[in-house]
């Protein structure tokens, strides 16, 4: 098997270009679908979402995507803030997973007030800092900013679950990782983890692993190559990833690293 390969932004311009546009709700499914097969977010339909996002079809989806309390506001915001009428919008929906500059419409007191009213609730008064000057230290609603500002947002690290807390980050963050082979339903590839040094997050060396990309041959990325890469969600292979994407991916990951690290 060929050695791991680190994705860095040094080797974008190897990538192959994406698959076909997906439509905007297909896009939702793509990535929604890894946490909704184990009942952590959105409705109990995960058969129905993976069946749907295979065959395209755009109007259940709809229904099935407003019912993820999660991330459906924070599409809500992205859109109403660049002025774009549909939350599933399919550039509302890459900037929400994957980050990209629609992102910087969001203006920061719009984001302020959306974190204020989704969340001081569910923070101890003491823990709420921890959250309150995010949009300031330049948050946006991207879907890293969820896994690692709000997930951890009473300070879990601190209180010594760092294992557990940064094994559910790391599978709840969309990752990227290259091709090696196909074994099965399964894509073999080479994938960075989430590791805590000095205090810190940050990416750690790259590891062979094993994440599913289809099941009794349904899902939703086409034949990926050796040397193509993949986001993955909850250890599903959501997408083949063009240059682009990949680039916007890291640096809104890397962007997030650095803000929450700043209150860890």
């Amino acid at each position: 098997m060929t050695q791991p390969l680190l994705v860095a932004p040094s080797a974008l311009e190897d990538l192959a270009p994406a698959q076909p546009p997906a439509s905007g709700p297909v896009l939702f499914a793509r990535y929604a679908y890894g946490p909704n097969r184990f009942g952590y977010c959105g409705p109990d339909d995960a058969d129905e979402l993976l069946e749907a996002g295979a065959a395209g079809q755009d109007r259940v989806l709809r229904a099935l995507a407003q019912r993820f309390e999660g991330a459906y506001p924070y599409l809500t915001l992205i859109a109403r803030s660049a002025g774009i009428p549909d939350p599933l919008d399919r550039r509302v929906v890459e900037a929400y997973w994957l980050g990209s500059d629609v992102l910087r419409s969001v203006p920061v007191s719009a984001f302020g007030a959306s974190i204020d009213e989704r969340f001081r609730g569910h923070v101890r008064p003491k823990d709420w800092r921890w959250l309150a000057t995010k949009s300031i230290d330049g948050a946006k609603p991207v879907h890293a900013f969820h896994v690692l500002d709000v997930f951890p947002r009473v300070g879990l690290i601190r209180g010594g679950q760092v294992d557990g807390v940064l094994q559910v980050m790391d599978s709840c963050r969309i990752r990227w990782g290259r091709v090696l082979e196909r074994i099965g339903d399964q894509l073999v590839v080479s994938a960075t983890r989430l590791e805590l040094l000095d205090g810190r997050l940050q990416h750690g060396q790259p590891a062979v692993e094993r994440v599913e990309a289809w099941r009794d041959a349904t899902g939703f990325i086409d034949m990926p190559g050796p040397g193509d890469v993949v986001s993955i969600h909850w250890s599903w292979a959501c997408d083949r990833l063009d240059t682009r994407q990949l680039a916007n991916l890291i640096a809104w990951t890397d962007r997030q690293l650095a803000i929450a690290n700043r209150t860890i």
